[in-house]
């Protein structure tokens, strides 16, 4: 049997073989996640395809609906109200996000959607973001375009709420989120990650709620049920009136600093502001046990979810969560 040598290829030929692919692979991926990382929602959203508002390196858009939800319900028509939801979290904290963002997708029925726009957003700051948790964050936003990246340092007790409140004006414009003019948002909401909200029953509550110069939440002392001077970390929303006087305010730029649910009602106090205050304690709590009568029926909020365990009994306590056998396979 005769043996066929084939004439060796030239150098520059197998060069080219294995530098194509790698060039490739690049101008698919690595380019859009360095564009990412300059501009990481304005990226998300160009990618996405969806309208965007942009500053200071930060964009929205909306978050796909849950399965099952009617795309067309009220799609010509500005909902009753609007509600900015800002979940607070950092950035290593994907798993949380994931949990969340599931939690809350699937309460946007057709029901809650002909009454109000309820966007949640995860708001995370850029400093200190080691270079896994950039890279991690820049898939999620490019995936979900529900990342918001803030120009501040990672603590809630070093301006962070600050921040979030300031640029949003800038951020939004005006009648970004309406789909008119005018304010983008009726309501701004804080929410910590280890805080359930139950969407249906906040956007009731806030139907009868004032829309110009209001502060709501789980109000301090619980028994000041008319004036309570500062609401808690948990969960507290602010009127877009007062979200535009914090971006203009030099009082409150100064006094950005320290803890920041104590933080916000001083600045509200200090300023004369917020004389609409709806104090939603009891409503809003802490989580106790997994027993059912440890959790209210009119419950707008539960927080100290922790372990991801707390979350389990929350979320099956209020019927989120229904697992039996699959009879059958989406897209068979």
């Amino acid at each position: 049997m005769s043996t066929y040598l084939k004439k060796p290829l030239p150098s520059y030929t197998v060069s080219l073989i294995v530098l194509l692919p790698l060039t490739l692979l690049c101008l698919t991926f690595l380019l859009p996640l360095s564009a990412y990382l300059s501009n990481p929602l304005a990226a998300a959203a160009a990618a996405s395809g969806c309208g965007v508002g942009t500053a200071a390196g930060v964009a929205v858009r909306a978050a796909p609906a849950a399965e099952g939800a009617d795309d067309g319900v009220d799609s010509q028509r500005r909902p009753e109200l609007s509600v900015l939801v800002g979940v607070h979290t950092m950035p290593g904290k994907h798993s949380r996000r994931h949990l969340v963002r599931m939690a809350y997708a699937l309460q946007q029925t057709a029901a809650l959607r002909g009454a109000a726009r309820v966007d949640v957003r995860f708001a995370l700051c850029a400093r200190p973001m080691p270079p896994e948790h950039r890279a991690f964050v820049a898939l999620e936003a490019r995936a979900y375009g529900d990342v918001l990246v803030l120009d501040c340092a990672e603590s809630a007790e070093q301006g962070k709420t600050y921040t979030y409140f300031a640029s949003l004006p800038a951020m939004l414009g005006s009648g970004s989120a309406s789909g008119g003019g005018g304010r983008p948002y009726d309501y701004v909401m804080k929410v910590d990650d280890d805080t359930f909200l139950r969407l249906d029953a906040l956007v009731e509550t806030l139907r009868a709620a004032p829309r110009e110069d209001m502060y709501c939440g789980a109000g301090l002392p619980f028994h000041d049920r008319q004036f309570p001077p500062f609401m808690l970390g948990m969960g507290y929303l602010l009127s877009w009136d007062l979200v535009e006087w914090i971006a203009s305010s030099d009082m409150v730029r100064r006094e950005a600093m320290g803890v920041e649910d104590l933080t916000t009602g001083k600045w509200l106090n200090m300023g004369n502001k917020a004389k609409n205050r709806v104090n939603l304690f009891p409503r809003m709590y802490d989580y106790k046990s997994a027993k059912a009568e440890d959790f209210l029926e009119n419950t707008i909020g539960v927080h100290q979810l922790k372990a991801d365990l707390r979350w389990a009994h929350t979320l099956e306590h209020f019927n989120l969560t229904r697992l039996g056998p699959s009879s059958k396979l989406h897209g068979f």
